[in-house]
């Protein structure tokens, strides 16, 4: 069956369908992640958004129920150039294929990605209309421009839980009996970040993302996470208000969507970028010991750097692709985020000690 990805620009691409029939909209983006897709569609910061892989060779391992970051897929599309109808992994549960007709995502294969990207790098980031049911590029590029785009767009209250819960307790290899009680922000919240609060001994509550500040402090955290998520965070200002509200009543640690809401309650400002950092490979220099990590990240909006108040904030990371910042940290309150994710799944893992640093944090504080 024929698909068409049309951009709002005008230029089309032509191609195979796969998963789901039907028709979808969002964000057109890319990802430069060799594997992993599974984790890529279920990361809840993709809501609005289509997928482009920049790898070639999408679906060969197939998927399972263990390597899902969240409750279903939030990703509005999907592309890759070619998709493997055939799959073999001894975890493999099911084909992308069938995994894509169940949450009923479209997807389009056969198309140059590679020039889809180089588009996407020159123009920024677009809005797209896939379709395997209407196959008129002229139609398809219309709809694409009427669709809104992604600033003012709050979507963290899309995709937060709706109702409280405890995360599971890490195996018996972590430590026996939780050290510190974790509230988790979940503006988008991935299932890894829970794991590896949890591996470091953390009870871990979480909260949906509009939960006022008041109503975490009731619960006697040791310390408060703020998650990863989608859309602009300048108009999550709920978000915003608690989290100006808890600095310096408990220690707290931002990720990604997390990230820019502590930068904004930091009194900074944000900004969209480009085409935006979605991938396992972006180079992060940490400030404070001159080491490089390699990171996973998805994002599209940025903290402005020279909106921070220096004498306040520190600057601890920067991208080394294109020196935006990726972590700060308070000079006198218990506070640091980074805009990468140091969870990462499938990988890398060299950011993992951040969790570490948050546990020391907390301990440092109940001192």
């Amino acid at each position: 069956m024929k698909a068409i990805l049309a951009l709002e620009d005008g230029r089309t691409f032509e191609g195979r369908a796969f998963g789901a029939e039907g028709e979808t909209t969002g964000e057109v983006v890319f990802n430069t992640s060799m594997s992993g897709y599974q984790e890529i569609l279920t990361d809840p910061s993709y809501a609005g958004q289509i997928v482009v892989m920049t790898y070639p060779h999408i679906g060969n391992y197939g998927v399972n129920p263990e390597d899902d970051e969240s409750r279903r897929v939030f990703a509005q599309g999907f592309a890759a150039r070619e998709f493997s109808s055939t799959w073999s992994n001894w975890r493999g549960r099911e084909s992308l294929d069938d995994y894509l007709k169940r949450y009923r995502i479209v997807g389009i294969c056969d198309i140059d990605t590679r020039a889809l990207v180089r588009h996407i790098r020159t123009r920024g980031a677009l809005r797209g209309v896939l379709s395997c049911i209407d196959l008129e590029p002229v139609r398809l590029v219309e709809r694409a421009r009427t669709l809104a785009g992604m600033l003012g767009c709050d979507l963290a209250s899309v995709v937060s839980c709706s109702e409280s819960y405890e995360w599971p307790l890490a195996p018996a290899s972590g430590p026996s009996t939780p050290q510190f009680h974790v509230v988790a922000y979940d503006y988008g919240i991935k299932h890894n970040i829970l794991r590896n609060l949890s591996r470091t001994g953390c009870r871990v509550t979480v909260v949906p993302g509009t939960t006022r500040a008041e109503d975490v402090l009731s619960a006697k955290p040791d310390g408060v996470f703020l998650s990863n998520g989608p859309g602009d965070p300048e108009p999550v200002e709920y978000a915003i208000r608690n989290i100006r509200l808890l600095l310096g009543r408990v220690p707290m640690f931002g990720i990604c969507l997390g990230h820019q809401l502590m930068g904004l309650a930091m009194g900074g400002r944000t900004f969209k970028l480009k085409f935006g950092h979605r991938g396992g490979n972006q180079p992060v220099k940490n400030l404070l010991t001159g080491q490089v990590e390699i990171t996973a990240q998805n994002h599209g909006f940025a903290v402005d750097p020279y909106s921070m108040d220096q004498n306040q904030v520190e600057l601890t990371h920067i991208n080394l692709n294109d020196q935006t910042l990726e972590g700060m940290r308070h000079r006198s309150l218990p506070a640091f985020s980074v805009q990468y994710h140091p969870e990462a799944s499938p990988g890398p893992h060299d950011s993992r000690y951040l969790f570490d640093e948050f546990k020391r944090l907390m301990a440092e504080y109940r001192k």
